[in-house]
């Protein structure tokens, strides 16, 4: 299987969305022994990119994509969205973790508005519409007066998905959003996942997905990101060249998976 860069299409018409540049992190343990996690890396993820981003247990995918939603500084190196520095949080850019974090106090609709919090000149009665707006598409009408203790673990995400939805986000970070629910469920909200991304007057503009699951990332994504063991840097990447949705079952689909695991290896 051949590894490509990134489309010829996207290389001439669009410029990056979110560019990590040569980016470093580590971190100190508590004997003071210096950790590190990351070394020199730079990546672009493109407007309307569905970008995987794959590598083993440990590798420093988790602090890349908080380093990329603003929310540690790296050591060294920048990240820049539509070409300014990325300082700290914001709107545009959500990040969905691996375990759904939610407050148990607080109503299923109650937590999507918390998002909403950070915009401005939005009125309490707005911020309702528009998060039952986004509990609707994420398939949770009714539950919006549901407690998170209340729900499946697939429910709760869905409600996380929403929460980073509502903000209107040009781009969305995942954090293996589907390794702690069932097969069924996890198939349901790849699909929807997918179709949200590709539906034009919808957020986000572009995702990347992190995960180590590589079937995972070959169903959904356009172009593949391997990683090495830690400290992370790319050790290559593939570009996935098959139409939605993908059929898992075709020698295709495991020509890419091998390619991939070439690389991992």
């Amino acid at each position: 299987m051949k590894t490509s860069a990134v489309a010829e299409e996207k290389e001439l018409d669009a410029s990056p969305i979110l560019q990590v540049v040569n980016v470093s992190h580590s971190f100190f343990t508590k004997k003071g022994a210096v950790l590190e996690v990351i070394r020199n890396m730079s990546l672009d993820l493109y407007y309307g990119e569905f970008l995987g981003v794959v590598g083993q247990s440990g590798s420093g995918k988790t602090t890349l994509l908080k380093i990329m939603a603003g929310l540690i500084k790296p050591t060294d190196g920048k990240v820049l969205y539509k070409g300014k520095a990325v300082n700290g949080p914001t709107p545009a850019i959500s990040l969905v973790f691996q375990e759904p974090v939610l407050f148990p106090w607080l109503t299923v609709l109650e937590n999507v508005m918390l998002a909403l919090k950070r915009v401005e000149n939005i009125s309490k009665e707005e911020m309702k519409i528009k998060a039952q707006s986004f509990l609707d598409m994420v398939g949770l009408s009714g539950f919006e007066n549901s407690y998170p203790g209340e729900l499946s673990g697939g429910m709760k995400q869905r409600v996380v998905l929403a929460r980073a939805l509502v903000t209107n986000p040009d781009v969305l970070l995942m954090d293996e959003p589907f390794s702690n629910l069932d097969p069924l469920t996890a198939v349901s909200l790849r699909r929807e996942i997918d179709l949200l991304r590709q539906h034009e007057t919808l957020p986000p503009s572009s995702v990347l997905l992190v995960s180590h699951n590589v079937e995972e990332i070959v169903e959904l994504s356009d172009r593949v990101l391997v990683l090495t063991s830690r400290p992370a840097q790319i050790a290559g990447e593939v570009k996935i060249d098959m139409g939605k949705p993908r059929d898992r079952r075709s020698p295709r689909f495991y020509e890419y998976v091998d390619a991939i695991f070439t690389l991992m290896s």
